[in-house]
């Protein structure tokens, strides 16, 4: 393919994503399944080219940045919290899983070594984060779940690649327990230890840079800084990439300015979506490749569709026992483990939020060529991936039949305007300090009165049957800006003042809504 055509048919790749991922949210589909469907068709139409993976390309390539996406925005606070939880979880579940499959695989799966069906319990072990929240879609999950599902899918990847490199070094050569477990120590010592160092590097580096466009460059590669030097050195590279993005995230409001902190957020949230989407869209274009490659190597048609629905069955069966074994063994545990026990609700939605995803669909391609039945595993990662989404379609009326109760808004609101309210106090504080008798009276009451506004309206609300003050702020300030926005285009359309200033003011006038939108949110649903 001539680099025109090649371009060509990325370009294409985007735009199918990108309008695909916007109209199922228009019309409430899974963006996940609709883009594994669409590309699925697609892989069937003539003139479609085969898409072909290599493996260190989606290990190298494309699983740092969607790892270090995921955890700059995850709280360090709530990771710290829950780490029990996470490590039952991302430690626990996987090794759990990796077992119970890597054995029923060998069971049931005819040709398939030991060793290579535990290095597709590996495979199939982690779970995708957003691949849930985009199921989910609007309907809202506790706190709790979501740091419990979002930490398990950054630290388990860690997990299951290590398992995976043990299972493939059995795979070609001899390996005892020991050495295993050397391996896993060495890549969890070296593969945390250099991305905390990567961390505190690239935090120094930033603190000094005051132009959000070289921050932003710095950020992109980032991932890869961590990454690389911990493969190199036999280490995690995924969780050196996590551990990086775990404590850069924490340190962001000490070290960044604000235009490099929305820069950085728009930035990945953007590189997350393009990444994750398109992924599933080339799980759908490789379907026609791996049931090409079934077909011919295969154990026959009948075979093959019994095995693919015993092993995902076994996949989500594990998920479902090791969930409620660990909620059981909080809930009638030590004292201090149960008052950290999960609600009957809270487990049954953690249990059926198994998708599997990126990871899992770069995984398979890694397991050597030599390995006993490999175009038959590969198929059955696919189903994996496949089942586990459908399987999750009804997750949105589970959770509303369960009646898991829906993060408190109210609370969050209140806790929003609280601590706006003490960082205000801080600010005048400060007012009073740095103020000179120079400083106009005018513009020292201004600024009183502005930062003192939402702490007035909260010690003398509004009526019960009232829109409260600080609701009604965020309204009608929301039309000012408005018009404030109508009234600058205006000018530009009539010539009255250059482009600079236009651009300028609208930057300004940008930013302020962006500050009142994160203080007053849209309540989910709107």
């Amino acid at each position: 393919m001539d680099p025109v055509t090649a371009i060509a048919w990325v370009v294409a790749f985007v735009v199918v994503t990108v309008a695909v991922t916007g109209l199922s949210g228009r019309i409430g589909w899974s963006t996940p399944v609709t883009l594994v469907a669409v590309g699925a068709i697609a892989s069937f139409v003539p003139g479609v080219p085969r898409v072909g993976l290599e493996p260190d390309l989606v290990l190298y390539a494309i699983l740092p940045p969607l790892l270090f996406a995921a955890a700059i925005r995850t709280s360090l606070i709530d990771v710290r919290a829950r780490n029990d939880s996470l490590l039952v979880m991302s430690v626990g579940l996987v090794a759990f899983t990796v077992v119970v499959v890597g054995f029923v695989s060998w069971w049931i799966v005819p040709g398939v070594s030991l060793a290579a069906a535990f290095a597709f319990g590996a495979v199939v072990a982690p779970t995708d984060a957003v691949a849930v929240t985009a199921v989910t879609g609007k309907v809202g999950l506790p706190r709790r779940v979501v740091t419990i599902l979002e930490g398990e899918s950054l630290l388990n990847d860690a997990t299951a690649l290590v398992a995976l490199n043990a299972a493939i070094a059995a795979i070609v050569s001899v390996v005892t327990p020991g050495e295993i477990a050397l391996d896993f120590g060495l890549a969890v010592v070296v593969g945390g230890g250099v991305g905390l160092l990567i961390g505190l590097i690239i935090s120094a580096i930033r603190r000094q840079l005051h132009s959000p466009v070289l921050d932003t460059s710095l950020s992109l590669v980032t991932p890869f800084l961590a990454f690389l030097p911990a493969q190199a050195l036999h280490g995690s590279g995924a969780l050196a990439v996590v551990t990086a993005g775990l404590y850069l995230g924490y340190r962001s409001p000490v070290v960044l300015s604000a235009e490099a902190r929305v820069a950085e957020r728009l930035n990945w949230k953007t590189v997350q979506f393009l990444l994750e989407n398109a992924v599933f869209l080339f799980i759908g274009l490789n379907l026609a490749g791996v049931l090409e490659g079934v077909v011919r190597t295969g154990p026959g048609l009948w075979a093959t569709i019994g095995l693919s629905f015993a092993v995902l069955a076994v996949v989500i069966g594990s998920r479902f026992a090791w969930v409620f074994f660990a909620a059981f063994v909080y809930r009638h545990g030590p004292e201090r483990v149960r008052e950290r026990a999960w609600s009957h609700p809270a487990s049954t939605v953690v249990a059926s939020s198994g998708i599997r995803g990126v990871v899992t669909l770069a995984a398979v391609f890694l397991l050597p060529k030599g390995t006993p039945e490999r175009e038959l595993l590969q198929f059955l990662a696919f189903v994996v991936v496949l089942g586990t989404l459908l399987q999750a379609l009804p997750l949105p009326a589970i959770i509303r039949r369960v009646h898991l109760p829906p993060p408190n808004l109210d609370q969050e609101q209140t806790e929003r305007q609280l601590l706006t309210v003490e960082a205000r106090a801080a600010g005048i504080a400060r007012l009073d300090e740095r103020r000179s008798d120079d400083d106009e009276e005018r513009v020292v009451g201004q600024l009183r009165a502005a930062a003192s506004f939402l702490s007035e309206a909260l010690e003398h609300p509004s009526p019960p049957d009232h829109e409260p003050a600080s609701s009604q702020f965020a309204r009608l300030r929301n039309a000012m800006i408005e018009a404030e926005r109508e009234a600058v285009l205006t000018a530009r359309h009539d010539g009255r003042y250059q482009e600079d200033a236009v651009q300028a003011v609208l930057a300004a006038i940008d930013a302020e809504e962006t500050a009142l939108r994160a203080r007053h949110p849209k309540p989910l649903g709107d």
